[in-house]
């Protein structure tokens, strides 16, 4: 489809219109009129002679056509955030931006990076939240989601910064009064920290053949920052991101030579947000720092 020289305003509605699926959810979310966001769309579907959406009791879904002008709209929204952004590096950014992120990332792993970003723009401000809820940047709750699984959701931008390997720790305070495992297989008979209803440690320790349930922990919570509290107090050994666990010198590793995984770390924001030269910085500096773990 030839799509030149279409006002970069009826662009706007029509993209608005496409990610929220109704012209009602679409002002909701970007804050302007029904029949404004109507009007704008009849004035495209003018001037490009062709409908762009199949009415449907569930909503409005994209035309072959639709599809193309949403393809042509976001190479112009990505060209106007390169612009956006680059002019934006010559002045001062400021305003804020709110993150949200899992907890044991919020408390451990994001804090010295922020510190790292604020020292070079002081005119930022930044919230964070530390939540495993999925639904923040869907309900526009935050800016920017750190996550360690791949989102799902359609209307998100996402980047996969890097893997973080997973390690077995156990604090001095403990070896001095119980040792050290000789052996993987010895594990079983120590003290060991994990979930409650979470079977991710369960799953990992059965892989590497260990006979496991719930009760082989002789602490349990699903709350990652707990658990993790709970290693370096020297309650017993736990399992965590090895760029944590090497970072405390009252920690040491458990059979490091072990692979046991690693996890996974992705950045999302919506893509409206690429053209906030505040959001693209803040994703950028965390992006790059999640790298160099």
């Amino acid at each position: 489809m030839n799509t030149p020289n279409l006002p970069w305003h009826l662009l706007q509605s029509f993209c608005a219109i496409s990610e929220a699926g109704s012209l009602a959810a679409a002002a909701k979310a970007s804050e302007s009129s029904q029949p404004t966001l109507s009007r704008h769309l009849a004035q495209l579907e003018a001037l490009l002679g062709t409908r762009l959406f199949f009415r449907t009791p569930a909503g409005l879904t994209l035309t072959p056509e639709g599809a193309a002008v949403q393809t042509h709209a976001e190479a112009m929204a990505e060209a106007a955030a390169q612009v956006s952004f680059t002019g934006a590096q010559t002045r001062e950014i400021g305003g804020t931006v709110r993150i949200t992120a899992s907890q044991i990332a919020a408390t451990f792993l994001l804090p010295p990076m922020l510190a790292q970003l604020h020292a070079a723009h002081p005119a930022l401000s930044l919230e964070l939240v530390a939540s495993d809820l999925t639904d923040n940047l869907l309900r526009r709750e935050a800016d920017l989601a750190v996550r360690m699984y791949r989102p799902t959701q359609s209307d998100l931008i996402a980047k996969k910064v890097t893997e973080l390997p997973v390690g077995i720790y156990v604090a001095r305070s403990y070896v001095e009064r119980h040792g050290l495992p000789h052996a993987p297989e010895d594990l079983t008979r120590h003290t060991l920290i994990g979930y409650d209803r979470s079977t991710l440690i369960l799953d990992g320790m059965r892989k590497m053949g260990h006979t496991v349930d719930r009760s082989s922990f002789a602490f349990r919570s699903d709350d990652q920052v707990v658990c993790w509290r709970m290693v370096t107090a020297g309650f017993g050994i736990g399992f965590g991101q090895r760029s944590m666990g090497d970072a405390d010198p009252d920690l040491i590793p458990v059979f490091p030579e072990l692979d046991i995984g690693a996890i996974p770390v992705w950045i999302t924001a919506h893509q409206e947000l690429r053209m906030s030269p505040r959001v693209r910085l803040c994703f950028d500096h965390l992006a790059a720092q999640f790298a160099a773990l």
